[in-house]
């Protein structure tokens, strides 16, 4: 063994070693960096575009773009987190006084009114009501602890802030960063990589597309029909019609269950408290536009923009959802793209057909005469 051998063995040894030690150091912000990656990219044409405007200060440009984007993603947040909690509080009166006049009482009279819960099941809570006489209190009892366990839940998120809030922050921070150096990392990373010039462009190519497809996939289905529903929630007469057509947003990420987690047991509140009418509405609304659009609308932005086989791709986000969490809605696809491209160019590679004339000499070639 050479001493150049020697030392090219050492180096890449020790190359590995810092690697592996900067990746541990780093495990803590993967997740914050990669949220700020995806942001970044979302809104690199709009800093170029503001960055022209201020005449090339890109610091500038990267700085007004992050407040806008703190702004446009901390207020929300902190506003249905408020309404989600006086909202709640307003619910478990409305129920208190719906109790103490007596509507527990007027249950049966209520489901009289469906004409799918006749019979055993009236006879059933009215037996229930009659036999047990705190029956309402019991009820309210019930009312109040889910109320508390609720109020609980945003005191726990409350109490574990500083994480989620020091989380935020990194990646307010990387976001900066990749907004006003992006470009320069960018090709950087591009010349590193030991590919031919074909390649890489098929590779960045590839997972950019992939990446844009699955965002706006994923946001615009989420945002569609979250509007859909709320919509009809408004007019319908549904109470806190905003909430709920964030939950149905939010729960559209969900890949079983999806916006019917939330639009259905809004159907049988308007089934329990009628009219009727209301309720099919409801039900023919929520089947047959809210969850129908996410069979129509995500696989054309996704599938279409993004090139993937459908059958992996319902995998990659399932099983990216299990692996990474809510990120993993995203990469999921991007991994499967990036893997798609790899086999791609391994057959241009190593798996290309012999050549024409190699074929053509070995069938003309013929037996030695026999002796």
């Amino acid at each position: 063994m050479t001493r150049q051998q020697v030392f090219a063995i050492c180096f890449f040894g020790l190359l590995i070693l810092l690697i592996y030690q900067i990746g541990v150091i780093f495990r803590p912000f993967i997740l914050p960096v990669l949220w700020a990656v995806i942001l970044a990219r979302l809104a690199f044409p709009l800093q170029r575009r503001l960055t022209a405007m201020l005449r090339g200060r890109e610091g500038l440009s990267a700085g007004l773009l992050t407040l806008g984007l703190l702004l446009l993603g901390v207020v929300p947040v902190l506003y249905i987190t408020f309404v989600f909690v006086q909202e709640t509080s307003v619910a478990y009166q409305e129920i208190n006084l719906w109790v103490q006049s007596g509507g527990v009482k007027r249950l049966p009279e209520y489901l009289a009114k469906l004409p799918i819960a006749r019979g055993k099941l009236q006879e059933w809570l009215g037996q229930l009501i009659v036999g047990n006489g705190d029956f309402a209190g019991s009820f309210l009892q019930g009312t109040k602890v889910v109320s508390v366990f609720l109020l609980g839940e945003v005191t726990d998120f409350a109490k574990n802030a500083f994480q989620f809030t020091f989380s935020f922050l990194v990646m307010i921070f990387t976001l900066f960063f990749f907004l006003k150096d992006g470009q320069g990392l960018y090709e950087g990373l591009y010349e590193l990589i030991p590919l031919t010039e074909r390649h890489k462009q098929k590779f960045f190519t590839r997972l950019d597309r992939t990446t844009m497809a699955v965002v706006q996939g994923l946001v615009v289905t989420a945002l569609v029909q979250g509007l859909l529903a709320g919509a009809a929630y408004w007019m319908l007469g549904v109470p806190f019609p905003m909430v709920l057509a964030a939950l149905t947003a939010l729960c559209s990420f969900i890949p079983f269950g999806g916006t019917a987690l939330v639009w259905a047991p809004v159907t049988i509140y308007l089934f329990w408290l009628g009219p009727i009418w209301k309720g099919i509405v409801m039900l023919a609304w929520g089947a047959g536009v809210v969850s129908t659009i996410d069979h129509f609308l995500k696989p054309m932005l996704i599938g279409h923009g993004a090139q993937l086989p459908t059958l992996f791709l319902f995998f990659s986000i399932l099983g990216g959802l299990a692996a990474y969490g809510f990120i993993g809605l995203l990469l999921g696809p991007i991994l499967l793209a990036i893997l798609i491209t790899a086999i791609q160019i391994y057959r241009e590679e190593y798996q290309e057909e012999p050549s024409f004339d190699v074929v053509n000499q070995n069938r003309d070639v013929t037996p030695p005469p026999q002796s």
